[in-house]
């Protein structure tokens, strides 16, 4: 169960971390699994005729070894606190993001931020189109990352509100042409967290997987929490980004009181 002061973070900001909330038995059979498929089987899962270009540990995105991260009781109450109890769709898939080390020597450039769901042809959407097809996004660190530069997943805090209001200005049908290019209130932040640690974003954050200095490669799976009624919402959630969040619409009443 979240707090009123944790939902209000939410709100916010457009995400919050909540340590400990996988068992650590968990992370290191994923962790096993994705160290065996980085080695053993490599690259896979390249679909041109999707718009998919290959990508690491294709082959465990639907098993549950991976999907089992975000169904168990620690991620499932965060999300039902959130988005209301019985509806949220189970997680089916879900992507393992190895980030490997950046070359010696090599600087890293600032994290460049991107909405979900805006195609560019490599993704699973061919670029020119969108689609919100989902209601959150969760990430689940399998490593300890204490320092920024080490592969962070990155936010980019206040950004959902930004978006909403650029939106409903001049329609969400500007995504057709990509990210939005709008002034973000405030500057990203890469997530430190430790091994088990989840991080809930809502679908209309800016966000990245952030570059990597560090000598190790970052392990972290992603998957999409879906509420059940996403698809009869449709698009129309980036004009109503809190249409699917009834568990922090009293945290909004007290804000526009």
């Amino acid at each position: 169960m979240l707090t009123d002061q944790q939902k209000r973070e939410f709100v916010d900001k457009g995400y919050i971390k909540i340590p400990e909330a996988v068992p650590l038995v968990q992370v290191e059979a994923a962790r096993k699994a994705i160290n065996h498929s980085i080695g053993e089987v490599g690259l896979g899962g390249e679909n041109t005729g999707n718009n998919r270009s290959a990508f690491f540990c294709a082959e465990l995105c639907d098993q549950p070894v991976i999907t089992e991260l975000f169904n168990g009781a620690g991620v499932t109450s965060v999300l039902e606190a959130l988005m209301g109890e019985g509806n949220i769709q189970p997680i089916t898939w879900a992507k393992p993001y190895p980030r490997f080390p950046m070359a010696p020597g090599q600087e890293p450039n600032p994290p460049v931020g991107h909405m979900d769901g805006t195609g560019n042809g490599l993704n699973g959407t061919a670029k020119g189109d969108y689609n919100r097809g989902f209601t959150a996004f969760a990430v689940v660190y399998l490593m300890d990352l204490l320092k920024p530069w080490s592969g962070n997943f990155t936010v980019w805090p206040g950004s959902h509100r930004v978006c909403e209001a650029h939106f409903k200005e001049v329609g969400h049908e500007v995504l057709s042409n990509g990210n939005p290019k709008i002034e973000f209130p405030e500057p990203p932040v890469q997530v430190t967290g430790n091994a088990g640690d989840l991080i809930i974003g809502h679908h209309a954050m800016i966000h990245t997987g952030g570059p990597n200095a560090s000598p190790d490669v970052r392990l972290a799976v992603i998957a999409r929490p879906r509420h059940v009624d996403v698809d009869k919402l449709g698009n129309d959630a980036y004009l109503d980004i809190w249409a699917e969040w009834p568990g922090v619409h009293d945290v909004l009443e007290v804000e526009s009181a």
